[in-house]
């Protein structure tokens, strides 16, 4: 295939990748309540393989490996990194160069007090501009990087990351505190009454040290990180138009994943209690209450940024506060995500995303 007819090939499956993730409402939002005909889908009873299960799937149709990190220099000033690759499949396979129909997005962002930065980044499969290994682990679109350490006791244990865009950039180093998480029923998350459903288990016990780049200033920073990792091939109802996710660090050691999927009677909810020593219990339906507190304008879309987050069972409630109320991400598919803090009966930091507003 020469140049030109593989630029062709590549615009064709941009158009195609912009039409998905800009989805009617009816099929959900970003088009993932889009019939899966064709690719696999998640069962559950399906146990993880590692590390392959940290690599790509290809027979999926859409996938993701997404960093949320909340830091904060000597100076006591707070910042948030976001750093997130998505693959999403044309078809259920690979094939070498331009003919690969699975194409790759990268999101990264920095996020201040006083100003959210952000950048994107769209590649193809095949031609290697940007993919994933599961062992020795590495993810990469162009010179953004998620690379294991050499000598760690395991892929995902020690990851260096790496993104810049416009005025910002990040080197950190992550080390896992704690085990893994299998989200859901032993990693079985459902989405929906109608039971859509994805693969789904995090690190949410990541230390790091290292450096974010500010408009041109380098300045040192440690916190705590989390990593996601899902893929399904339609994880969402046809009308459930966004949600509300919350990675929670709470100073005990705890940490709480929840999440509200939004349709017309009010939304799906799930969650994860997941203890100091990485021991998950999930949290029974209806257990879990999230409540929009105050909105702002921001994108053009009025977007709640306060929320009050209850599990009574568990005597938790707090109110969370967002380090930067426009952290919103002016992507193909845009949305609002960055760094929040929260007091009430606990107190921490965590990462907050809202997409479909």
């Amino acid at each position: 295939m020469n140049a030109r007819s593989g630029s062709s090939v590549w615009l064709v499956a941009l158009m195609f990748l912009l039409a998905l993730t800009g989805g009617s409402r009816s099929q959900g939002f970003a088009g993932l309540g889009t019939n899966a005909e064709g690719f696999s889908v998640p069962r559950p009873g399906q146990a993880f393989r590692f590390p392959a299960d940290h690599g790509p799937h290809p027979d999926f149709r859409i996938e993701w490996w997404y960093v949320t990190a909340n830091l904060q220099s000597a100076d006591g000033a707070q910042f948030g990194v976001q750093w997130t690759l998505f693959r999403s499949a044309l078809a259920p396979k690979t094939e070498a160069g331009w003919a690969d129909p699975q194409i790759w997005m990268g999101h990264a962002a920095l996020t201040t007090k006083d100003r959210h930065y952000s950048s994107e980044r769209l590649a193809r499969g095949g031609v290697g501009q940007a993919g994933v290994v599961p062992e020795p682990f590495s993810a990469w679109i162009d010179s953004w990087q998620m690379k294991g350490v050499q000598g760690s006791s395991g892929p995902l244990n020690n990851l260096d990351l790496t993104a810049s865009g416009k005025d910002f950039g990040y080197q950190l180093s992550l080390s896992a505190k704690g085990p893994l998480v299998r989200q859901g029923d032993q990693g079985f998350s459902v989405k929906s009454a109608g039971g859509q459903a994805s693969f789904y288990y995090s690190q949410p016990f990541y230390d790091v040290s290292g450096i974010v780049d500010v408009a041109g200033r380098a300045v040192p920073v440690k916190g705590k990180a989390w990593l996601d990792r899902e893929w399904s091939s339609q994880p969402l109802a046809a009308n459930q138009t966004g949600w509300d996710w919350f990675s929670l660090h709470l100073d005990t050691g705890e940490k709480i994943m929840a999440f509200r999927l939004r349709d017309e009677k009010g939304g799906y909810t799930s969650g994860n209690w997941i203890s100091a020593d990485g021991q998950p219990s999930a949290l029974p339906p209806g257990s879990l209450e999230l409540t929009p507190l105050s909105s702002v304008s921001v994108g053009g879309r009025d977007v709640p940024v306060a929320w009050r987050v209850r599990i009574p069972q568990r005597s938790f409630d707090v109110t969370t506060t967002a380090l930067n109320e426009q952290a919103w991400m002016p992507t193909r598919t845009p949305y609002w995500e960055g760094p929040i803090s929260f007091q009430g009966t606990a107190s921490g930091r965590g990462y907050l995303e809202m997409t479909g507003y």
